[in-house]
């Protein structure tokens, strides 16, 4: 279907890929990872022909036709909603543009009525005739209404062209799909209908994603950027990062029998294919739980963070109690009547629809700005750390990172530089990266500098604002499972599914019309019918 043959790409004496050969085929869904850098946006934009390697070609079966999504949200600013949909399946808008020049003529010959017949015998064929009423169908499913569906794209706002876009790339069944973070921007409800429309896709998708429960929903075949070059693995995520680590175990386990070894990885993959084979994603994907074998599980060369939190004294009984919370912005209500009792050893998702009702909530319970009405008050034994989403304040200046960490050390001994380089050693910051100024850190790099500030604090309640904004897929798995171990209180908010699903016994979603709060799981949450009935009820919309 799609095939990469000796790409190499060079920037300077950097090498970023050395003579690939590769193919994604027919009917699978290929996940792109690699640790920050390793090139998995250059990747998708050579594949997808928006760049050039330095050497080598890639490939696409003749007559098939690829499908982008688009990255530059204003490109189709001028254009209309549904139109912009239909421009996804260029040739077929081609057509339907040069029938339409045809029939504008004034002197419409005999000549123009045999090419207007060919043409229409060709979008008939492309199925064009139905082209308005599925773009609409794809635009609907995504929460695009209908009263949009005519507006010029410059008109909407960001998440709602995100959407259009989205439903561009996925028009017309493209027999190559090329994604870059589609997650990104969509809410709970858009990425679910994402995650079954691709888990039942025929055709090949290549997808980047940070999102584990996206990768684990649709992929058959994880495809690992290391050293340079591109390894495919079956499975999704889940069994690629397991496997992985369980060889990396295997590896380190010297006096263990080969045989010994065999075993463990069979019943690992037993394991896996018993869990596997329920979902929809095993049956709708090919069963690629059939395509597993021993001799593909292999270590990874990555590097996961320490990431620990440890308290520095247990929490009593109780931890916050908030009545009455009130919170406005240019007065729109972003919530009301937010009633909690937070409980000792509470991991709560906190979430909204919209995503400023959660930054200013813990932008009030952290004293950071005034609530409308309403009134809140810690427990005198909690001792809260708090990770903002909005980090740029912490990194306004030109200490390295030695000193910016020493500024939240308690004592003379976590003063000292061995101290501190300790903790930065273990969110990876090692040897000269730890005297690196703060002036120059990427995103994902002043996360974990904020990591480290909360594991030296040591505090037993621990608030988190987007946590895995910026962070790579290792960061983001080191940090879940380290959350999953906290003995403390955490309050979080996150749109990475795997986070909420995993880390929360507690929802507390904030609406304009009031709070709801129960003790569920998350999926337990968002599938439970009377709930969903109530959530409509206070946003005044359907969800």
């Amino acid at each position: 279907m799609l095939s990469v043959s000796n790409l190499s790409v060079q920037f300077g004496k950097r090498v970023l890929f050395d003579e690939v050969n590769t193919t994604f085929t027919q009917g699978n869904c290929y996940g792109i990872i690699g640790a920050n850098g390793a090139g998995k946006s250059t990747f998708l934009k050579i594949l997808a022909g928006k760049s050039d390697p330095t050497s080598g070609h890639v490939h696409l079966e003749p007559g098939k036709r690829m499908s982008v999504l688009e990255q530059n949200h204003n490109l189709y600013d001028e254009y209309p909603v549904l139109e912009t949909v239909i421009r996804g399946n260029k040739p077929l808008f081609k057509i339907k543009m040069e029938m339409e020049e045809i029939y504008a003529k004034e002197d419409f010959s005999e000549a123009d009525g045999e090419k207007v017949g060919l043409l229409q015998a060709e979008f008939e064929e492309m199925d064009g005739w139905n082209a308005e009423s599925s773009a609409a169908s794809l635009l609907s499913s995504l929460g695009i209404k209908e009263d949009l569906h005519y507006m010029l794209m410059q008109d909407l706002d960001g998440q709602q062209k995100v959407r259009v876009l989205l439903a561009q790339a996925l028009f017309g069944n493209p027999d190559v799909l090329i994604m870059d973070e589609p997650t990104n921007d969509l809410d709970y409800e858009a990425i679910t209908w994402l995650e079954n429309f691709l888990a039942n896709y025929d055709n090949t998708v290549i997808v980047v994603s940070h999102d584990r429960h996206f990768l684990d929903s649709v992929c058959t075949h994880i495809s690992d950027i290391d050293f340079g070059k591109i390894n495919h693995f079956s499975g999704n995520y889940t069994f690629w990062y397991e496997s992985s680590q369980l060889a990396a175990r295997q590896r380190a386990q010297q006096n263990k029998k080969a045989e010994e070894k065999k075993k463990e990885l069979q019943e690992f993959i037993q394991r896996f294919s018993a869990n596997v084979a329920k979902s929809k994603q095993a049956t709708s994907r090919k069963k690629m739980i059939e395509k597993l074998n021993i001799e593909e599980i292999k270590p990874s060369s990555r590097r996961y963070p320490a990431i620990i939190f440890e308290r520095e004294r247990e929490a009593g009984d109780q931890i916050l109690n908030i009545e009455g919370l009130e919170a406005s912005i240019e007065g729109e209500t972003l919530f009301k009547n937010v009633n909690v009792n937070l409980a000792k050893g509470d991991k709560v998702v906190v979430f909204s629809r919209d995503s400023r009702a959660t930054t200013t909530f813990y932008e009030i319970i952290n004293g950071r700005q005034e609530a409308v009405a309403g009134k809140y008050s810690w427990g005198v034994t909690t001792t809260q750390s708090y990770l903002p989403v909005d980090n740029a304040e912490y990194f306004d200046n030109d200490l390295t990172l030695v000193d910016w960490l020493r500024q939240w050390a308690k004592t003379e001994e976590e003063r000292e530089e061995v101290y501190i380089r300790g903790f930065l050693g273990k969110m990876l910051f090692s040897g000269e990266e730890a005297l690196k100024t703060c002036r120059v850190l990427s995103g994902g790099e002043k996360v974990r500098c904020m990591l480290s500030r909360m594991m030296m604090l040591r505090a037993n309640v621990l608030m988190l604002d987007e946590p895995t904004n910026h962070l790579d897929l290792e960061s983001i798995t080191a940090f879940n499972n380290s959350l999953k171990n906290f003995k403390g209180t955490v309050l979080f908010t996150t749109h990475d599914h795997e986070f909420a699903q995993t880390v929360a016994n507690r929802v507390i979603e904030l609406t304009p019309n009031g709070a709801i709060d129960r003790y569920l799981s998350f999926d337990e949450y968002m599938s439970d019918k009377k709930i969903k009935e109530q959530r409509e009820k206070m946003y005044g919309v359907e969800v």
